[in-house]
């Protein structure tokens, strides 16, 4: 019978080793390391991130228990102190850049996204995380609280994190938008906490799409009004000009006023962008599509670790994050080339009960509930029978 290495084992064959060492060595975090490399402190982290566990002993003790499958993922056993001193001393940045890497990989796999239009499309929003402040003073948000915050931007073509910044939970999420990039030509939606009209002149000269809400409040008068008997779920469709004295100066372009209505709850939402030509159903599904962002902090909340965390240092929490960014990447990597039909959500509630089983583990992906047949072993019936 053919042996194979553990689907943890062949899952971190899809991490190029050139390219992990070569972070290494740019981030010189193996400088003095006495024996416990940057490898087997990312092997450690990667492992409680797939498996679930929230603490060091956890994580110590599950890999002392499958002892003898260490060697072949490169790594030996470990200490629950010299983990956490890890964790505390050497730069995250390491596992940023292999981040970067294995995006770039993983963008390779994905199929584009499910509307008829080309243009790239992308979703940002952020997400706070609580921390306690008498353990991450460093991490002040309000006069008791702490926190942390996730500003990200997914990529519809597979719903890929593809841009990530964390910060403190005080800063606002407009600032940190203006410093993710894009392109001629992207479609980029965002909830109306981002609403900004300065940056909506910004994105127009830029050759930029954005859909976002309509503030309430909003001060503006109606240029023309589009027909949208064809159109189900959509009340109007008007292209607008703001009045108000600062809007006005500010954001001096004509935009586009979208009412839609959603046929479950019959709550109605203004959509405010400025792509002119599209019809007025496109763009109401394109908002609707955001909702794929904040299934990705769900996931990354409830089955990933990110909530509670293996050291109090600035340095060991930005090293938890970005280990289970890569591992949320690694589940996208298995998605993509499966033929099974998986799920993130199903991914990460399966994987840890087979991770360290000896099967292929593309075979695995494929076909996951299905039995493995075993050869049967031909008895010779010549053989003489001993009785004892």
């Amino acid at each position: 019978m053919k042996k194979y290495n553990t689907i943890f084992g062949q899952l971190l064959q899809i991490i190029s080793r050139y390219e992990f060492e070569k972070a290494v060595k740019m981030h010189q975090t193996d400088k003095n390391s006495k024996g416990f490399s940057t490898w087997d402190q990312f092997v450690s982290l990667l492992f409680g991130q797939l498996c679930g566990y929230d603490s060091l002993r956890s994580i110590v003790h599950g890999l002392a228990n499958h002892a003898n499958k260490l060697y072949h993922l490169g790594i030996s056993i470990i200490k629950r102190s010299t983990l956490a001193y890890a964790n505390s001393k050497r730069s995250y940045k390491v596992f940023q850049s292999v981040f970067n890497h294995l995006l770039d990989k993983t963008l390779k796999l994905s199929r584009g996204h499910k509307f008829k239009f080309k243009n790239p499309l992308y979703s940002i929003d952020a997400t706070t995380v609580d921390l306690c402040l008498s353990l991450y003073d460093w991490a002040k948000f309000r006069k008791t609280k702490g926190g942390i915050k996730l500003h990200v931007k997914l990529d519809h073509s597979g719903y890929i994190p593809c841009f990530v910044v964390v910060t403190e939970a005080k800063k606002h999420e407009k600032n940190v938008a203006k410093k993710i990039p894009f392109k001629k030509g992207d479609v980029v939606v965002f909830d109306r906490g981002y609403n900004d009209y300065k940056d909506f002149v910004s994105y127009c000269k830029k050759g930029i799409y954005f859909i976002t809400r309509l503030k309430k409040n909003a001060n503006y008068k109606v240029v023309d009004n589009k027909d949208v008997s064809k159109h189900k779920n959509i009340l109007s469709d008007q292209i607008i000009e703001f009045e108000g004295f600062y809007s006005k100066q500010n954001c001096p372009v004509k935009l586009r006023v979208i009412r839609s209505v959603d046929p479950v709850t019959n709550k109605t939402i203004d959509i405010l962008t400025n792509q002119l030509k599209w019809s007025a159903q496109t763009i109401s599904l394109v908002y609707k599509d955001r909702w794929q962002i904040e299934i990705f902090f769900k996931n990354m909340k409830q089955k990933l670790k990110i909530k509670s965390f293996l050291g109090t240092s600035e340095n060991a929490l930005n090293s938890q994050i970005w280990v289970a960014l890569i591992s949320y990447l690694l589940l996208c990597y298995l998605k993509f080339i499966s033929k099974y039909g998986w799920t993130i959500y199903k991914l990460m509630s399966v994987l840890p009960i087979c991770i360290f089983s000896r099967r292929d583990l593309w075979i695995w992906l494929n076909k996951p509930f299905e039995k493995i047949e075993r050869k049967k072993v031909n008895i010779n019936k010549n053989q003489m029978i001993l009785n004892f």
